[in-house]
């Protein structure tokens, strides 16, 4: 097959997937629009918890906070570097670096051994190498995550009870980050640690939210940061956050719960096509070894995957929510 017609087959497949986005997310104007009636449907709410949440995002919105050096914004190896340091191990950024050229030549030389398509291999290989220790750190910071949001309640918690005994923020957030384990404890140490080097308590707080990029703790940084500017009861305010929280997680499992069935219904379409042709070209190599040397059947195997990739998303998309 000449380059030419290879190039047109190319962007052929990518204007198709460009159409199928377009098609499910729409323009800029109406996704800023479609947030924007979801913000008046969370203030006009009924619930307690919607409107406390609006308020929390409406006071994010309307601050202005000082100019801040945005974390992993200096270049791509410092934002590989923060996405490494979010996974809670001491991966650093060479270590990345070898495993991905160590996957890249190891895949593409067994494929290249297997198939004998020089093509493959390289597809294979840029694909195990640079798509997998993605994939793995991308796992490891929402496993982590996870495990953040799952204790930082029961942070909230114990920092509303220090406060209400008499100790003030800083000691009650020492307790914090000796009392509860896991990410939380680790987290809250950092400030801690910070603070006593002489930096103050809303610079460690931001550093922190900057890391992390999560909705819940900006939620924290800023009931501190309103109520050490407009004063107010503290702890009956991150006593309401810890409510909040709790709800959002509590909301998070039962959807995790009603849509399991169907997300372990798209896995298994989703997997399907690539095990069936995975088993019978292990079982019988001579009936599918056209799809590696046939310039028609190459053709077939980009479109058939491009169309299952479209499809796979769109399950994706149907089966997952956010909160």
């Amino acid at each position: 097959m000449q380059f030419a017609q290879i190039f047109i087959v190319v962007v052929g497949m990518m204007l198709v997937v460009g159409v199928a986005f377009y098609a499910l997310y729409g323009s800029a104007s109406s996704r800023q629009q479609a947030k924007r009636l979801q913000q008046i449907r969370y203030r006009h709410s009924q619930s307690a918890e919607s409107r406390v949440e609006a308020q929390l995002k409406k006071a994010i919105s309307a601050r202005k906070p000082r100019a801040r050096h945005a974390a992993g914004s200096d270049s791509r190896i410092a934002a590989l570097a923060l996405r490494l340091h979010r996974t809670g191990r001491n991966w650093t950024v060479p270590t990345y670096f070898y495993v991905s050229g160590g996957l890249f030549v190891g895949i593409g030389v067994l494929i290249l051994i297997t198939t004998g398509a020089p093509l493959m291999a390289l597809a294979g290989g840029a694909v195990a190498g640079l798509g997998l220790p993605h994939f793995i750190v991308g796992r490891q910071i929402k496993k982590r995550l996870a495990n953040f949001n799952a204790r930082f309640p029961d942070g909230i918690e114990l920092l509303v009870r220090g406060l209400r005994s008499g100790l003030p923020v800083t000691e009650t957030l020492a307790v914090v980050s000796s009392e509860i384990p896991g990410p939380v404890g680790e987290e809250f140490k950092a400030i801690t640690d910070r603070v006593k080097v002489g930096k103050s308590l809303d610079d460690s707080l931001q550093e922190t939210a900057d890391r992390l990029d999560i909705p819940e703790f900006k939620f924290f940084c800023i009931s501190l940061a309103i109520q050490r500017e407009t004063g107010g009861n503290l702890a009956e305010t991150l006593a309401n956050l810890a409510d909040v929280l709790r709800k959002r997680i509590q909301m998070r499992l039962k959807i995790r719960a009603m849509s399991s069935e169907a997300k372990a219904s798209a896995y298994i379409v989703g997997a399907l096509p690539f095990l069936v042709f995975t088993i019978v070209y292990m079982l019988n190599p001579d009936y599918l070894g056209g799809f590696f040397t046939d310039d028609r059947l190459i053709v077939a195997g980009l479109f058939g995957i491009c169309w299952m990739s479209i499809g796979g998303f769109v399950m994706f998309k149907m089966v997952n929510f956010e909160i």
